[in-house]
């Protein structure tokens, strides 16, 4: 048996900006991204902690250190600069190997920076 869990959390990532008329996913600093054991294109599922909207989409890689957290797209009606959130992606795991598997989760500092 499969079951999916929790396989890596960025947690209180700050929105550094909101582009309506990108293609869409989230752009995130390739720092954070490696940090919490992300991909580039990575389904994700993204919470707003600050206005409790939820969205899922995929990742892009932005700009080693520069801390960036863009909203694309639609998604960029789901928040604003300055928004909190929480990034989140799940793995399908053996129900054995889930037992023993731990989370990579970040939590970032001021700046989106490790």
């Amino acid at each position: 048996m499969q079951i999916q869990l929790l396989k890596s959390k960025i947690h209180h990532a700050v929105i550094t900006e909101a582009n309506l008329h990108y293609m869409g996913s989230l752009t995130l600093d390739v720092d954070l991204m490696e940090a919490a054991n992300l991909i580039e294109n990575e389904k994700i599922h993204v919470v707003n902690i600050n206005n409790g909207e939820r969205l899922e989409t995929y990742l892009i890689k932005g700009g080693r250190g520069t801390g960036v957290c863009c909203l694309n797209g639609p998604a960029a009606r789901k928040g604003s600069e300055g928004d909190v959130i929480i990034i989140i992606s799940y793995a399908l795991m053996d129900f054995e190997e889930a037992k023993t598997f731990s989370p990579k989760i970040v939590f970032p500092k001021e700046g989106n920076l490790l």
